[in-house]
């Protein structure tokens, strides 16, 4: 691995090896150099992540490939050469993370498996996400977020009420399978500090969006009946959701009695706190249309502002309804600074999301622009050893290739 990582933060130190494409590797990885982690993403010649063809485009760099590959190198390797293997395996004997989200015995095949790679390094924590887990009877079905999304009962809860059923906006099947991952690495790290012996991390994306669901699968373990879709709505809480305004929607959640009584008063009906329809959960509940139709009704009357205004006085949850750039415009993520800006090498300034994590106030070290395709190779191989003449025989032999 190389030894110019200026990243700081509690994993410090730590080198990632990453393997993995699209986005539930990916992000794993980027949080990890959020972190503090030093990765290197190794990358298929010609190419590279697939994402990086996903417009639209910044300059050569995806929009995509932005979003989730800040602050790791590049090198672009052939994997199916023995010079391009045997470099990889020498990188990851000096690794203490291997990530690959390859479909089961991919890795194996390419000579780069977790049996394989640790008896070169025992201490190697080696992560696989896949879609559905190696001994799934799904293990060889290809998985995106969208097919992990509908076999999770999520997509059937994503709809208005008689509305088709529809994939979550967030790339959530995808991503959960990352969220797990950290969780499993973290914790081997831990481990390793007090056994030395590194682990096989295994994640599924399938398993992890069951797992992200929460009180949905306990009403069914519960009432025997599948949740069903309710909107913005919550299926046990009520009121607690979109309601309709003079020149738009407002978003309420009164997930307590005082919230909802709080309400009641905001909307000049305080005789509901002590109608037997709607003074309990249960009984709101039960009564969900009637409440609704008062609601609507009122709250129709006047706009948008108004009751953001009234809701906050009177100490009610609430919220507008944000696109994704008044959301990354407003005035709380420029406070929490989670926009920066990163001057990349022939793209200029690239502005991006920054991670979330804080450590004794601060967030993460700046953002380092994402690599062009192979941009680091030359300095990863000369880390590792490989002389001049070693590294031009390699690109003569399409081992690896110039930055592209």
């Amino acid at each position: 691995m190389t030894s110019t990582n200026t990243r700081s933060g509690p994993l410090a130190g730590v080198k990632v090896l990453d393997f993995s494409r699209i986005l539930s590797g990916p992000y794993a990885s980027m949080v990890l150099a959020d972190l503090g982690a030093e990765v290197i993403k190794i990358e298929p010649l010609e190419k590279g992540d697939e994402t990086r063809s996903f417009p639209p485009f910044h300059g050569k760099l995806s929009h995509y490939y932005i979003a989730l590959n800040r602050s790791k190198q590049s090198i672009a390797l052939n994997l199916k050469s023995p010079e391009g293997v045997q470099i990889a395996r020498d990188l990851a004997g000096q690794s203490d993370i291997v990530l690959e989200n390859f479909r089961p015995g991919v890795m194996d095949r390419l000579g780069i498996g977790y049996e394989t790679l640790r008896q070169d390094n025992p201490r190697l924590i080696y992560c696989s996400i896949t879609g559905f887990g190696q001994d799934s009877p799904l293990g060889d079905k290809p998985a995106f977020d969208i097919v992990a999304q509908a076999l999770s009962g999520v997509m059937s809860v994503n709809c208005e009420p008689g509305q088709a059923p529809n994939k979550l906006g967030v790339p959530l099947g995808d991503m959960a399978g990352s969220i797990f991952s950290l969780f499993g690495l973290l914790a081997a790290l831990h481990e390793r500090n007090a056994t030395g012996k590194g682990r096989h991390v295994e994640v599924a994306m399938l398993d992890s969006l069951i797992a992200l669901q929460g009180y949905l699968s306990q009403i069914y373990f519960v009432t025997g009946q599948s949740p069903q879709p309710v909107g913005t709505q919550h299926p046990s809480i009520v009121p607690y959701g979109s309601f309709p305004t003079s020149d738009g929607h407002v978003i309420v959640a009164c997930l307590t009695e005082r919230f909802w009584h709080n309400f009641a008063r905001c909307l000049g009906h305080e005789e509901l706190i002590e109608d037997p329809r709607f003074a309990l959960y249960e009984a709101r509940l039960a009564n969900r249309d009637a409440l609704q139709e008062i609601i609507h009704a009122r709250m129709s009357c006047d706009t948008t502002d108004f009751w953001l205004q009234r809701l906050s006085e009177f100490d009610v949850p609430n919220a507008p309804i944000l696109s994704i750039g008044d959301a990354l415009e407003q005035p709380h993520v420029a406070a929490r600074g989670l926009v920066e800006t990163a001057r990349h090498p022939t793209e200029g300034d690239l502005r991006m999301v920054r991670g979330p994590i804080r450590f004794d106030g601060k967030g993460p070290s700046p953002a380092e622009a994402p690599s062009l395709l192979g941009q680091d190779t030359h300095s990863i191989l000369h880390a590792l050893g490989y002389e001049e003449t070693e590294i031009e025989r390699l690109r003569a032999q399409g081992a690896i290739a110039d930055p592209t």
